[in-house]
């Protein structure tokens, strides 16, 4: 996958990004280009290799069809978590990683509705409030409007299900 300076792109566990450079560098013998990504929730500047874009799972911004399933999912889908602490951490793990928006998404669910019966471990607070900050930004992205309406966009999808969307730590 190539993307092309000033797209928007989604860097898994960390949210949405823009393109600002295509570089090259020397190494020894070897010559590799990169992505410079600048993330938009706290403007980190990362390098990525052209050959570690699909190992890294940098992808594009979410299209609007699947907006709406994921708006689906946080509205009616049903949650499935592990009961053990240390287990369910490591699946939301694996999904935050996978960078998949429905992923992120069964994530905050999951945790949403454990903070509702429960207080979270410290550990999936920052779990919680990552996923919030990239579904916010995905979503403000994806439909073209600012983070306060993907807010309520979300907001509303929870509330179907009886869950308030997390406020920001």
């Amino acid at each position: 996958m190539t993307f092309q300076i000033g797209e928007k792109v989604v860097y898994p566990n960390h949210g949405v990004g823009t393109i600002e450079n295509i570089s090259a560098r020397s190494f020894g013998t070897q010559n590799e280009k990169f992505y410079l990504l600048r993330l938009a929730c706290n403007s980190l500047t990362v390098m990525v290799p052209f050959s570690h874009v699909e190992q890294v799972g940098l992808r594009k911004v979410t299209r609007n069809g699947d907006v709406v399933k994921v708006l689906n999912y946080l509205a009616t889908g049903e949650i499935s978590a592990s009961h053990d602490w240390k287990d369910r951490f490591k699946e939301n793990s694996v999904k935050m990683q996978n960078g998949s928006l429905l992923e992120v998404a069964e994530v905050l669910k999951c945790l949403v509705r454990l903070q509702s019966m429960k207080p979270l471990s410290f550990r999936e607070k920052k779990m919680l409030e990552r996923a919030r900050v990239m579904l916010v930004t995905e979503f403000a992205t994806s439909k073209g409007v600012g983070e306060s309406d993907a807010v309520s966009l979300l907001g509303k999808a929870l509330a179907k299900a009886n869950l308030r969307f997390p406020e920001p730590l």
